[in-house]
């Protein structure tokens, strides 16, 4: 049995294919990823992280991408996310309609809103 890719939501520095080939150890990853949104969330700053993370508001909307992760990339992907965020499950709105992905959240996002440098 083969096993089944991870359907992925990032919204921070993972958007850039650069960056996600590097993190991911895997070169083109980011050419099948398609533009989403979150609604019902927002992006955050962190406590004590440059990173940005998301906390829910019915208002809200975070744009980023969904794509399928293979498993062999999943180890690198965490280890680059860090301990202090954990893989949960959302519904992002891309062009062909609702679909479950999961997103990294940390902990410790605070209610600030996060500015992009």
């Amino acid at each position: 049995m083969r096993p089944v890719p991870m359907r992925w939501f990032p919204y921070g520095s993972l958007r850039d294919p650069a960056v996600l080939a590097r993190c991911a150890g895997m070169p083109g990853l980011a050419d099948h990823a398609a533009p989403a949104s979150l609604p019902g969330w927002r992006r955050v700053a962190r406590a004590r992280s440059p990173w940005p993370s998301l906390r829910r508001d019915r208002g809200g909307r975070v744009g980023g991408v969904v794509l399928a992760v293979p498993a062999v990339a999943r180890g690198r992907l965490r280890a680059y996310e860090g301990p202090d965020d954990r893989l949960c499950q959302v519904v992002v709105v891309t062009r062909r309609g609702r679909r479950a992905a999961l997103a990294w959240i940390a902990a410790d996002a605070a209610r600030r809103p996060w500015k992009e440098a």
